[in-house]
């Protein structure tokens, strides 16, 4: 599993789906299998967008660090 992590947090949806769009294009193009990140919206965007893949099954996870909520995000392969 090919994970990237960054700590960035935006204040907008807007901004956070953009980012989560270019996160998107490196799983479409495997060069990674899963984000992890502090923000919220980023891991509810790019769900949303890797969910409209049809082979991809879309996994989340919302866990507590030191206080602190991080969110995954990760496919494996689905049904083609």
């Amino acid at each position: 599993m090919r994970w990237k992590r960054e700590d960035v947090v935006f204040e907008t949806l807007w901004e956070s789906e953009v980012w989560a769009d270019s996160i998107a294009n490196e799983i479409y193009g495997r060069t990674i299998d899963g984000y992890i990140t502090l923000d919220y919206k980023i891991a509810y965007a790019l769900s949303f967008f890797l969910g409209s893949v049809p082979h991809f099954v879309v996994h989340t996870e919302k866990k507590v660090l030191d206080n602190v909520f991080i969110y995954k995000v990760w496919v494996t392969p689905g049904p083609n």
